[in-house]
């Protein structure tokens, strides 16, 4: 493609050539190794689902289980396909009699391995074919009632009760939003396990438990037939059940998802091992469910000055990018993210803004880009609040972002009311229908101040990328090179939950899944 901006292509292409060698750094240590939400995702992929009399989940019951009796790095599949044969239950009769501890699942002598296999073909059958479905099923709704233009207007919900949640939801499709996003309860992402059923309490939003998300599903589906257009559900997979929370929004429908490479790491110090082995097992599962991943880019400059770590976003981009790829999602999946974050009072900050943006359209062409309003330097000041906004839809029409995420005049103040929302989809709508074409119709400076902003963010992340590749991905986390957060490699939440896979470790849906596509 031409670029407006006149950047170099080929120091793209190089830049995607180093993002891939950290990408297969990372995955090439990955592929070594398990995590016990890893094998928690295996089972609810074998059907088990549902909480002890303790409400422990039964699939953190089965894990934490096998993992106490020390046979954790054979994995789930190799001990459970065991199980199957030699007592002729289903995995799920078989994690309740875990649960009910009468049933060791590990002192069970050793059948044919093979056959072991055979044993659990049907219930990764009918998972797989369940997911299939709920693809299916979206497609269709698009192909009948259709949906709106891009970029998609993203709304969010917060209110800590999902019933609640519904009523805001509805609300805002009527009003004219693509996609609503139910925020997750301030912490989850810390949890080692998933809350099970409805939930009508939390904090600074709601739970995402299975349930919730097929009411939110059934609700979205219900007010998409009256207003004539799908709309898409998006929830938070990152955190310390990334690929759980992943199979969970395949199996009910869920078209978005927040799933980063680095963002758990950065901002919850999540450890790093941990949290690249989880992502890897996560996409599998969204690139086959054919969801929309968000990445967290646009996070770096709430903690690190937007003007001069702009290339810090794109160079996570490009590293978002390439394992996404390793793990067989297609570009059009990949909601790569940057935001709309300069400080107002920077002189002509708005053509910076706008050559960031042009600069992330053009380097990833396919990708239905995520772009984020306005936060740090919201005031207050609602009236203010409300040009910064619009300046950011235009920015956003004039550069195609897939996702723009709707800045609200009330940042800073309070959780949006529905009226809040309303105010900001008509911004957004006037703009966008008063704007459609004008970024097709217009021309950047030959070396003005845009086309010099964007070729320097490249080269300098171009650069950082080189220093990167030499050292590797972990070491440039202990650097603080994003967002000026610094973790060790070592530290944070759950590495204890990282084991190395033994000889006999297996796991035969990222066989089925990698880069299927929802395909049989």
């Amino acid at each position: 493609m031409e670029s407006k901006l006149g950047i170099d292509f080929n120091k793209v292409a190089k830049g995607k050539l180093l993002a891939k060698k950290i990408s297969d750094e990372v995955e090439e240590f990955a592929s070594h190794y398990s995590t016990v939400t890893c094998e928690r995702t295996i089972c609810r992929l074998l059907g088990i689902d549902g909480v002890n009399q303790d409400d422990v989940p039964l699939p953190n019951v089965v894990v934490d289980y096998v993992k106490e009796k020390g046979l954790i790095n054979d994995g789930i599949m190799f001990i459970m396909g065991n199980a199957v044969l030699q007592t002729e239950k289903s995995p799920m009769e078989i994690a309740q009699q875990i649960a009910e501890r009468k049933l060791d699942i590990t002192k069970l002598p050793q059948g044919d391995k093979q056959k072991a296999r055979q044993s659990l073909q049907p219930y990764i059958d009918a998972s797989v074919k369940r997911i299939i479905d709920r693809r299916r099923k979206r497609e269709h709704y698009i192909d009948t009632i259709g949906e709106g233009p891009k970029p998609y207007l993203y709304i969010i919900v917060a209110t800590g009760n999902i019933y609640e949640d519904v009523v805001q939801a509805q609300a805002g499709a009527r009003q004219g939003a693509d996609i609503i996003a139910v925020i997750r309860t301030t912490g989850q992402s810390l949890l080692d396990y998933v809350p099970y059923g409805a939930t009508t309490e939390g904090f600074g939003g709601t739970f995402a438990t299975q349930e919730n998300f097929r009411i939110m599903r059934k609700a979205l589906d219900e007010v998409g037939e009256e207003v004539g257009r799908y709309i898409r559900l998006c929830n938070y997979c990152s955190g310390l059940c990334m690929p759980e929370i992943a199979v969970m929004g395949a199996l009910e429908g869920l078209d978005v998802m927040l799933n980063d490479a680095l963002y758990g790491i950065l901002f919850r110090d999540i450890n790093m091992k941990r949290t690249l082995i989880d992502q890897f097992f996560s996409r599998v599962i969204n690139g086959f469910a054919g969801v929309i991943i968000n990445t967290g880019e646009d996070n770096y400059l709430t903690t690190a000055d937007a003007f001069e770590q702009a290339h810090t976003v794109l160079a996570s981009d490009f590293i978002n990018e390439q394992l996404a790829f390793a793990a067989g999602m297609p570009e059009e999946q990949m909601g790569l993210g940057h935001a709309f974050e300069m400080d107002p009072q920077l002189e002509d900050g708005f053509l910076y803004e706008l050559a960031q943006a042009q600069l992330i359209r053009e380097i990833f062409p396919k990708a239905p880009i995520k772009y984020m309003p306005p936060t740090k330097f919201m005031t207050g000041n609602i009236f203010r609040g409300q040009i910064q906004d619009a300046l950011f839809n235009q920015i956003g029409i004039m550069t195609h972002q897939g996702l723009q995420l709707l800045g609200m005049m009330t940042e800073a103040i309070h959780t949006p009311f529905m009226s809040d929302r309303y105010v900001s989809i008509e911004n957004a709508r006037y703009i966008f229908n008063n704007m459609r074409h004008f970024g097709d119709d217009i021309v950047f400076k030959e070396n003005g101040i845009m086309q010099t902003r964007a070729k320097k963010v490249l080269d300098d992340a171009v650069d950082l990328l080189e220093k990167m590749q030499t050292e590797g991905l972990f070491s440039a986390l202990e650097k603080g090179i994003f967002g000026d957060v610094k973790r060790p490699r070592d530290g944070g939440k759950g590495l204890g939950g990282v084991f190395e896979k033994s000889d006999n470790y297996y796991n035969p849906f990222i066989e089925i899944m990698k880069g299927k596509g929802g395909k049989e």
